[in-house]
């Protein structure tokens, strides 16, 4: 969603590298750029001069101006502002003492409540809690079929009493699921409420009714990060209206500029608790806001990715893994392969996984041009291997290849360059699982042709071995070869290579070199 906003930043950036002193033109300048970038990505004008007069007087403070680098100054002042923007730090849930806790959705029509509400109790059940969803939105046709196919699929309890499409009292709804909540024994309520597609009266008098009953811990109001500025008004709207605790960003996998989520936080004073990216149930996260910032910046958010894939691996698989790639646990095979794939995959969209590295802006394009089905190639190449071709790859002849892509479905090419590719990969993770860093590094296993590789070494060993060259001219030659039958052999000239006399060091009389008499000493 920030992609424009991230991709104006990291370019106005890279004018600042190689300088070692910023000057005030300099300063102006990246202001400039930094404030475009914000008002074509849809920021609060408010909140865009707040941004800006707040990084120009840090940039022409101390910590730049003393900088042993302005420019990565200037990228971390930025980061840290845009942290500030984004409501400083990550708002967790507040649990009441006594269960259950009551949290009440808000927002209008179309920002995703209700699938929202199932995500949240899907996270909340992995978090240990046992969440009960309430369906008091009894206006939107189906809103209540959509919660309880939603609450089947997140394997959590849903209270629908009344079958909505505007029939039943949903203060009554959300009073009895509160009740129903405590004669369960569920420890969280999230009770769905009733949307418009714009803010009207009978919609904050009911807000404010299903509030005032039922007493919630928290209320979350849910944005459309897509909206525009529109989410900043109606944000408003809700707080003076309803109130609400803190604000939950849909949609955040769209394409719009999104610059209105950058300033509800600012404009409300709200914090972002939460976000949502996805279609999926587990495609929902706290919000923290210092990720963002590092995304929007292009430099990737590695904590994220590694809370996912401590979630999503296996630890005994991978330490399995990890054996054979240092070479005592067995080979790495084709099914270890598999398994480190179809693991992967559960984290998610790999364009998406990549795109929380450090730096892969600039393949933003190759990302999103990214094709997942070539994962599904993959796996059906390797499923059409018998067991010993999995073990051993090196056994996969022309009329294997073929075999295997025919059973795949697929060109004796692909299976070519798995087979190729496999070698290479595991290659290069048994070399960094040894301690060995990446190839061609001084002092590390090298590539051939590069410095210290086994084409390098054989230029030296051919080198070594080469034959003295022979004149052309025949009494040259003869010459040539008198002399070379008169120098010693290499090892006599090893063992005396000061040119004395060869033999036991014992029949070598000092008194036969006539040294001065001061230095006959040392020869004893």
């Amino acid at each position: 969603m920030f992609a424009t906003l991230s991709d104006r930043l990291t370019a106005t950036f890279k004018n600042l590298r190689g300088k070692g002193r910023l000057s005030d033109a300099d300063i102006d300048a990246t202001a400039r750029e930094i404030r475009i970038a914000l008002l074509e990505a849809d920021v609060a004008l408010p909140v865009v001069k707040q941004f800006v007069a707040a990084v120009k007087d840090r940039a022409r403070g101390e910590e730049v101006s003393q900088a042993l680098n302005p420019a990565q100054q200037i990228v971390k002042i930025v980061n840290e502002e845009l942290v500030q923007i984004l409501g400083g730090e990550t708002r967790r849930l507040r649990f009441a003492k006594t269960p259950p806790t009551v949290i009440m959705l808000a927002g209008l029509q179309g920002a995703g409540k209700t699938t929202l509400a199932a995500k949240l109790a899907l996270w909340l059940k992995e978090q240990g809690n046992s969440p009960l969803l309430v369906a008091a939105d009894l206006q939107r046709p189906n809103a209540v079929t959509q919660l309880q196919v939603n609450g089947e699929r997140a394997g959590v309890k849903v209270f629908a009493p009344e079958p909505g499409n505007g029939v039943g009292d949903p203060v009554r709804v959300a009073r009895d699921g509160v009740a129903e909540a405590r004669r369960t024994l569920h420890d969280v309520v999230i009770v769905d409420t009733a949307g418009r597609l714009g803010v009207d009266a009978d919609l904050m008098q009911q807000a404010s009714d299903i509030r005032d009953a039922v007493s919630p811990d928290e209320i979350l109001f849910v944005v459309d990060a897509m909206v525009g500025q529109d989410a900043v008004n109606t944000a408003r709207a809700f707080l003076d209206g309803v109130g609400y605790d803190g604000v939950v960003l849909t949609k955040l996998d769209g394409d719009a500029r999104g610059g209105a989520a950058l300033s509800i936080a600012s404009v409300t004073g709200r914090p972002v608790m939460f976000a949502s990216a996805g279609e999926k149930l587990t495609d929902f996260d706290l919000f923290h806001p210092d990720r963002m910032a590092s995304r929007i910046l292009d430099m990737g958010d590695v904590l994220t990715l590694i809370e996912q894939a401590e979630k999503t691996f296996d630890a005994e698989q991978a330490a399995a893994a990890a054996a054979k790639l240092t070479g005592q646990g067995g080979e790495f095979t084709l099914d270890d392969f598999l398994q480190q794939m179809q693991q992967l995959r559960k984290m998610g969209s790999l364009s998406k996984i990549m795109g929380m590295l450090p730096g892969m802006g600039q393949f933003r394009e190759q990302l999103e041009n990214f094709d997942e089905r070539e994962v599904d190639r993959i796996e059906a190449i390797i499923r059409s291997m018998t067991p010993a071709e999995r073990t051993n790859p090196k056994i996969i002849d022309g009329s294997r290849r073929a075999r295997i892509s025919k059973g795949s479905g697929t060109q004796v090419s692909d299976v070519n360059g798995l087979v190729d590719r496999f070698f290479e990969a595991r290659k290069m993770m048994m070399s960094m699982a040894r301690g060995g860093g990446m190839p061609g590094i001084p002092g590390m296993p090298g590539l051939p042709g590069m410095a210290g590789g086994k084409r390098a070494k054989g230029k030296q060993a051919a080198k070594k071995g080469k034959a003295r060259r022979v004149s052309g001219n025949p009494a040259k030659r003869a010459a040539d070869q008198r002399a070379a039958a008169q120098r010693p052999a290499d090892g006599a000239a090893a063992a005396n290579p000061f040119g004395l006399p060869a033999g036991p060091d014992e029949e070598l009389d000092p008194a036969s070199l006539d040294l001065p008499a001061d230095l006959s000493k040392y020869l004893r």
